[in-house]
């Protein structure tokens, strides 16, 4: 997969400089490039406790993200899942530290024990007070004697930085670090592996299929499991960590490990204030992209049981604008829709023929979902197909509501409903297009003639003509057909209008009107295409 990058031996020295010149002057480097990665506070006096942190990169934006007054003092930034030399982290150590001595927080991975731990010992030597804490919060195999440090190490990062900050002395920053390394809980979930600069991805993970308990180098996880939805998947991973959880109050770090859209994680976020550990949940971090693996598609979720002195300690304010804060865990608040805005509904009626052969068209759209956003996809988003589909579904689901028995009625609350369950452009169209209908149906034109009146209101106010490449199209000679005619010869009409689109290199209205001429040609726009397909089954 092609990525923005340069050459691949430069990537973190040039990603380093990026974060630095982008942070408005909170941030400096040590002079070693390449071989020395070090991201310190540029407002640095050494009167505090340091807070020394890093190890492989490709974790962005951890560790130099989280430099800044209220967390790490530096981060030292290995090659990509590669810890960083001895020499890197003592060139940090010495930077940094002054009378009131460092710590180093480091996750439980052999390199970063040993490298960290060295040069740990090659600063004492020096005379400096150095305490290193070892951070092991997965619990995805439970039998491991060295679980690895993942994304709860920033529970860490963010309690001993505000302590710190606050003039702590090293061992009480060190005892905090040990009581927040011993209370937290962390496993993360993918639907993918992730791409390493300069090489192949590894194809590991199957269709239908995701990876539960992994960590943050591309590793494997503990196993694999299939994957349903976004529910399905929260429920794993809660399922793993009420196990270990005290029944008190939590605070839960909800993180996006690189790959995951913001919508994504939204819907995480809701599926975790909605599952059986949300009783225990009282404040939340994120969700956020904080402790990656590359562009992972997965999450992780991370819990530490608060008390008083670390729920100020996690509040506290901080510089680094990685840090998403910390707020408290709610549930929605509803609040009811201004006067006038409230939709009048209509009095329903029964009419099992109008039922009938609403549902059939309902039906017809439905089972096109798929096909339509393929072709969608061709010349817009590829979203035509489920939005259609969606506004299907929820008219079946209003029908009780409707007015069946008065078709000016009818035609005017299905305008309503799509107002409010159709997305988009498409959806405001359409909803003028029923709604116009009603009121040319009441004026006592016929039902055909009423469609119509609605199709011209609806190109009026959307702008539409048909040689346009849009549904108007096939619509439009469909129910000129269709007074004429009958229903046949509009199915066919709406077809040739439909196979015409595909000729039409040059799109007037829609999302299709920015795609060029070589992506339109030979392909049928999708709403004419619903059309075709609509009339068409009906006709059959």
């Amino acid at each position: 997969m092609a990525q923005f990058i340069n050459e691949k031996d430069a990537t973190v020295t040039e990603a380093v400089d990026g974060v630095i010149q982008a942070s408005g002057g909170a941030l400096a480097r040590l002079d070693g490039y390449p071989h020395i990665r070090v991201v310190v506070r540029n407002d640095w006096d050494k009167s505090r406790v340091a807070l020394v942190s890093g190890g492989g990169s490709g974790h962005e934006p951890a560790h130099a993200g989280f430099v800044g007054r209220g967390m790490l003092t530096a981060a030292i930034c290995g090659d990509v899942f590669a810890s960083p030399s001895v020499d890197a982290v003592l060139a940090g150590i010495l930077a940094v530290t002054g009378p009131a001595g460092c710590l180093l927080i480091v996750k439980n991975y052999t390199g970063d024990r040993l490298n960290f731990g060295l040069a740990a010992e090659r600063a004492r030597a020096f005379g400096l007070k150095v305490n290193m804490a070892i951070v092991d919060d997965d619990i995805a195999l439970p039998d491991l004697p060295q679980p690895r440090g993942v994304a709860g190490t920033l529970f860490v990062h963010k309690i001993t930085g505000a302590l710190a900050e606050s003039g702590a002395s090293l061992d009480e920053v060190t005892r905090a670090a040990e009581r927040v390394i011993a209370g937290t809980k962390s496993i993360g979930m993918s639907l993918d592996t992730c791409t390493v600069p300069g090489s192949p991805k590894e194809e590991r993970i199957g269709l239908g299929k995701a990876e539960l308990g992994l960590g943050i180098h591309g590793e494997a996880g503990a196993h694999q499991i299939d994957y349903h939805n976004a529910e399905q998947a929260v429920a794993a991973v809660t399922a793993k960590l009420s196990a270990v959880m005290e029944d008190a109050p939590h605070v839960v770090l909800l993180n996006n490990l690189g790959g995951a859209s913001v919508l994504e994680m939204s819907i995480l976020a809701n599926e975790l204030a909605t599952s059986p550990i949300a009783g225990n949940l009282k404040l939340i971090v994120g969700p956020a992209t904080m402790m990656t693996s590359l562009d992972m598609r997965g999450f992780s979720v991370s819990v530490y049981p608060l008390n008083t002195q670390d729920q100020a300690l996690l509040t506290a304010p901080c510089d680094p604008s990685a840090w998403p804060g910390c707020k408290a865990l709610k549930p929605v608040t509803v609040i009811a829709l201004p006067d006038g805005l409230r939709p009048i509904q209509p009095i329903p009626s029964e009419h099992k023929p109008t039922a009938d052969f609403l549902t059939r068209c309902c039906k017809i759209l439905i089972d096109a979902e798929t096909a339509l956003n393929a072709l969608d996809a061709k010349s817009g988003d590829g979203d035509t197909g489920s939005t259609l589909a969606g506004a299907a579904r929820a008219l079946i689901g209003a029908m009780n509501r409707l007015p069946l028995a008065d078709h000016t009625q009818l035609f005017r609350a299905i305008g309503q409903e799509l107002s409010q369950t159709m997305g988009g452009s498409s959806g405001v169209l359409l909803a003028i297009f029923f709604t116009a209908a009603g009121d040319a149906a009441s004026s006592g034109l016929s039902m055909v003639a009423a469609l119509k009146e609605g199709l011209n209101r609806m190109q009026q106010i959307g702008g539409a003509q048909p040689g346009d490449r849009t549904m108007v199209d096939a619509l439009k000679p469909a129910l000129e057909a269709l007074e004429s005619h009958g229903l046949a010869q509009a199915a066919q009409a709406a077809r040739k209008g439909a196979i015409h689109t595909a000729s039409i290199t040059k799109a007037k209205a829609g999302r299709a009107s920015y795609i060029n001429a070589e992506q339109l040609q030979g392909h049928i726009d999708p709403g004419a295409e619903a059309v075709a397909r609509l009339f068409e089954q009906l006709s059959a």
